[in-house]
């Protein structure tokens, strides 16, 4: 049973694996850094032994109406809209090494996009001191194509029988391009660091996935606009019907919560905890490409129950495949009887 689960992960399961650490805005901007729904489905499951390569398109058209305000960059600004795409080029090495006797992965993720923003009132902030020396009402825009901060993870995974689950850690860089002061900025400026748990129930017999993962993200400051943003949770749950060994479906529903306020000089609209729940489903496709194994997974999210933050649509476009795994270890040669003449 336990081979068998193994070619069911490898083979089906690598799109819901690698997606462990995306970024987006932070919470300073009415979004966080955990984007809803990313860790599942098979959010508890650690690939085979190996290098494995995962791309994932993201893309979010939210808003916040109703003149409500919000800081983007340092900048105050209401009635805002932001239409964002970005990419998060991701490489996964599974070790052979074990601890405690769970497999020990770690991953890069790279990130790259473009936030479209476009806010109806600039109240405050560098860009209005830049064009009028003080706080005016404008409409203002900003779509600019950069770098997000570099991130790193490394995780644990341990499975037995169908059960899998997994323990990781992740640490989001302040390196990208970020441009102090602008609203479009894919990058986040500070040092965040995610910690989470996972569990998937995985049935390859009769094509049935149910996973859990949930966490913590704890900010640094953002030296830029000297803004703090609070301690935040999330949680992620998935079940999925695999129809045949190439295609599954599921349903997805994710909360996140902000536990501590907003802090440090740079946080005008007080402590600006933030709330969401996000509901949606997902189509996975699997396909050998040669004698490789892709997987390509779609999901999609509404947001609902929205406070202090965008409200709008999630969009994740997966395509992951493994680089390379250690070939199978050759049976042992039978030993030969000797038998005394």
């Amino acid at each position: 049973m336990r081979s068998s689960v193994r070619r069911f992960v490898r083979g089906f399961a690598l799109g819901g694996m690698l997606l462990s650490v995306p970024a987006a805005h932070a919470a300073e901007g009415g979004l966080s850094f955990y984007i809803e729904g990313q860790s599942v489905p098979l959010g508890g499951i650690v690939p085979p032994p190996g290098l494995y390569f995962d791309s994932t398109a993201y893309f979010y058209n939210g808003r916040i109406g109703g003149n409500r305000q919000t800081q983007l960059g340092g900048n105050v600004i209401a009635d805002a809209k932001v239409n964002l795409w970005a990419d998060f080029v991701t490489a996964l090495w599974v070790t052979p090494v074990e601890i405690g006797g769970g497999s020990l992965a770690v991953a890069f993720v790279m990130p790259f996009g473009e936030p479209a923003v476009r806010a109806g009132v600039l109240l405050n902030g560098p860009l209005v001191n830049q064009a009028f020396g003080r706080p005016v009402g404008a409409s203002v825009g900003d779509a600019t194509l950069n770098p997000g901060d570099p991130i790193v993870s490394a995780s644990l995974g341990w499975h037995a029988g169908n059960w899998h689950w997994k323990l990781a850690g992740v640490l989001s860089i302040p390196g990208g391009g970020y441009e102090p002061g602008q609203l479009s900025n894919i990058a986040l400026n500070r040092y965040i660091g995610d910690v989470s748990a996972a569990a998937t129930y995985l049935d390859p017999a009769v094509g049935i996935e149910l996973s859990a993962a949930a966490g913590f993200t704890f900010n640094g400051r953002n030296p830029a606009t000297q803004y703090v943003t609070g301690t935040e949770f999330h949680v992620d749950v998935s079940a999925s019907k695999y129809l045949s060994k190439e295609v599954s479906v599921g349903i997805i529903a994710s909360h996140y919560q902000q536990i501590t306020g907003d802090s440090g000089p740079g946080a005008r609209l007080g402590q600006f905890k933030g709330r969401v729940t996000a509901v949606g489903g997902t189509i996975g496709v699997t396909g050998a490409f040669g004698k490789v194994p892709v997987t390509t997974r779609l999901k999609v999210l509404r947001e609902v129950e929205v406070e202090n933050r965008f409200q709008g649509t999630i969009g994740f476009l997966e395509v992951s495949f493994p680089l390379w795994v250690p070939p199978p270890k050759a049976a042992p040669e039978p030993t030969p009887l000797v038998t005394k003449s």
